[in-house]
């Protein structure tokens, strides 16, 4: 699988971990925008693994910064990208198999290296089980739109 990284400062660092397990994994990483731990806006990062995945470059992402919710607002902003923050293997589970979450969000702050590992490869596993969720994602996919999800 085609995977995009993507961290701010806070997150570097984790970053640079899960990119190296998921290349042991055999999945092709990218790793977008400033990682150098320098400070950095976590919009920036969230905008280039978003527009990989939107644009066909990789077929999910992940994304770091100190608690994982500013990634997760500012990737939701961009159409088709369901960014889900997960601070457990469940989270991270219920993400993919209920909302076809195609970014990841975590927390360099409230998560070890440990946790973080075990979040990743659960999320990377998962797949999406399709049937009654298909019906909410479509309806999430109006909102995007301006349009009422009832209609």
């Amino acid at each position: 699988m085609r995977v995009a990284i993507g961290a701010d400062h806070r997150g570097a660092a984790i970053a640079q971990a899960v990119e190296q397990q998921l290349r042991i994994d055999g999945h092709q990483v990218a790793l977008l925008g400033d990682n150098s731990g320098t400070s950095t806006d976590y919009p920036d990062s969230a905008w280039c693994v978003s527009q990989a995945i939107v644009r066909g470059q990789a077929d999910r992402g992940i994304l770091i910064c100190g608690t994982g919710i500013g990634m997760a607002i500012a990737a939701n902003k961009v159409d088709g990208i369901r960014a889900a923050l997960a601070l457990d293997e469940l989270s991270a589970q219920l993400s993919r198999s209920h909302n076809d979450a195609n970014v990841l969000c975590l927390s360099a702050d409230l998560l070890g290296h440990t946790l973080v590992r075990r979040i990743v490869e659960v999320w990377m596993r998962s797949t999406y089980e399709g049937g009654r969720h298909a019906r909410r994602l479509a309806k999430i996919a109006r909102i995007e739109h301006g349009e009422d999800p009832k209609s």
